[in-house]
């Protein structure tokens, strides 16, 4: 009967572990989270290169458009209408990506480093390339689970950054303007500045706590049965 006690407790001990671990496990594979501030973007996520687009101006640069942020390659695209980007700037040396129709998309994909936070600062400019007022700017991202959020940034103004983590990795990301138009009735360019690409997720606390959880009683388990191993020799 001791015999059958002991397996039963090893076998309680063991799915409590799995238990734990698998709980901890699926906490961590969570949705797509939205951030809207840079510090708490950053506080979320692991190392982080940026592309600052300093190298462009007010030319078009056919995409796909391949580029680097630190050691991490991308690739930008614009569409469906046409395909060329544009650099734009209001004071020819803060410059910033922007598309060559209003009405078309800029999509970052096509990471050579697997990220799973990317984000920005996002807003619109006018045929000039200068920043103008836009009532609304959209910014979608899509992770390797399939799983798409689509965050609209409202009256955004060249400061208003946005950030995706996901504990998966992200593929894509894309910020588009539509088809509205300006107070002053000209059309809105959707532009980026400042991507920010992370190559790492950092765990929440909550999951630190349920990982060391089941770490502890792992090492429980363990120690107790060298302990019952030597009593039955003895």
């Amino acid at each position: 009967m001791r015999k059958t006690s002991r397996s039963v407790t090893s076998l309680v001990s063991t799915a409590a572990v799995s238990a734990v671990l698998s709980f901890a496990a699926s906490t961590a594979n969570a949705a797509l989270t939205t951030y809207t501030s840079q510090s708490a973007y950053l506080g979320a996520v692991g190392a982080t290169a940026v592309d600052t687009f300093n190298d462009l101006d007010i030319e078009p640069y056919d995409t796909p458009f391949p580029r680097t942020a630190g050691d991490i390659t991308y690739v930008a695209t614009t569409g469906p209408g046409n395909p060329r980007a544009y650099g734009a700037s209001d004071d020819d040396v803060d410059w910033y990506l922007s598309s060559s129709r209003r009405t078309d998309a800029i999509t970052f994909d096509s990471f050579g480093t697997p990220v799973a936070g990317a984000g920005g600062f996002f807003w619109g400019s006018d045929i000039a390339g200068y920043t103008v007022f836009a009532p609304y700017i959209t910014v979608t991202a899509t992770d390797s689970t399939g799983a798409t959020l689509t965050y609209t940034i409202t009256d955004p103004v060249p400061s208003s950054f946005l950030g995706f983590v996901s504990d998966a990795t992200i593929v894509s990301l894309s910020v588009a303007t539509g088809d509205q138009l300006g107070a002053d009735g000209y059309g809105i360019w959707p532009t980026v500045n400042d991507l920010h690409l992370s190559v790492a997720a950092v765990p929440e606390p909550g999951t630190y706590a349920m990982l060391l959880a089941g770490l502890g009683l792992l090492g429980w388990t363990a120690r107790r049965r060298p302990g019952r191993a030597t009593s039955r020799l003895a």
